[in-house]
């Protein structure tokens, strides 16, 4: 257990339902639980900056200052946004957007698990897509034991997936997906899509590399370059960005003008439209 301070934009809330992750969970008034790899940390907000954390300040620093982004100043990304904005004809929208995003930090995630559920995603709602993850990880994953002894399990890795049948992959609620899902982790176990390797190669070779898995298309791979890779100056474009580009920006999509931070913008346009519309169970 550790008491921990982060002087940055910060708020669990907003990570949580920002879309880009599955296993957060929210357990309590300024307390969620969040998971990574075979980490499972519990966190709750004490007071201004001040966090209790269920791991220690070691597990701390080496897991989750990563996992978090704690090193990127957000802070000062928001600061850019809104200045570059300011010199749009949509200034008074995208500073809204950014300032009700405030908090939303872009999540360090692992690359295989980030591939999949967002295969999952497709045309799926938000609550249907946690159940489908969750199903994987409770058939597939290792036990992960944890401070309040709830029933966790690590998101399975390619390897322990090669080894489950189709049949038992389907029966986790992956409909048409399930054969995408499948080729996925084949390409991906046998190293014909090569995570670990385009983690060093260009944007344009990390997509191209990604989509040559059914069913990825840009959207997903834009995602998995994001939300794995820490691509940011990539912006996914799912259904509530597209809808933000027709209604709030006249059908121009204005991400690549803002360069190394259209990636965090995305997020904050996604929670601000998302929030707008009232409509959290849409189909992404």
């Amino acid at each position: 257990m550790a008491t921990i301070k982060i002087h940055d934009d910060f708020d669990m809330e907003k990570i949580a339902n920002s879309g880009q992750c599955f296993r957060a969970r929210e357990l309590g008034k300024d307390y969620f639980r969040f998971i990574t790899r075979k980490h499972a940390l519990y966190i709750r907000k004490v007071d201004n900056e001040i966090y209790d954390v269920s791991c220690s300040q070691a597990e701390w620093d080496d897991t989750w200052t990563t996992y978090f982004d704690l090193e990127t100043n957000y802070s000062d990304i928001r600061q850019k946004i809104e200045h570059f904005a300011n010199r749009t004809k949509f200034a008074d929208y995208l500073n809204a957007a950014t300032n009700f995003g405030k908090g939303i930090r872009i999540l360090r995630q692992d690359p295989f698990e980030t591939l999949i559920s967002f295969i999952i995603s497709q045309r799926k709602t938000i609550p249907a897509i946690k159940k489908s993850v969750e199903l994987i990880c409770e058939q597939f994953g290792e036990i992960l034991h944890s401070e309040r002894e709830e029933n966790l399990h690590t998101f399975p890795t390619h390897d322990q997936l090669a080894k489950a049948s189709q049949l038992k992959l389907s029966a986790c609620a992956l409909g048409y997906r399930g054969s995408y899902i499948h080729d996925a982790i084949q390409k991906v176990h046998e190293r014909i899509v090569r995570l670990d390797d385009i983690a060093h190669s260009t944007d344009e070779d990390l997509l191209t590399e990604v989509q040559n898995i059914k069913g990825v298309g840009p959207k997903i791979a834009n995602c998995v370059a994001l939300y794995a890779y820490h691509r940011l100056n990539l912006a996914p474009v799912d259904v509530w960005i597209k809808r933000s580009i027709q209604e709030d920006f006249h059908g121009e999509n204005i991400f690549a003008e803002f360069g190394s931070n259209a990636g965090v913008l995305q997020q904050y346009i996604f929670y601000y439209k998302r929030l707008a519309e009232k409509e959290f169970d849409l189909q992404d």
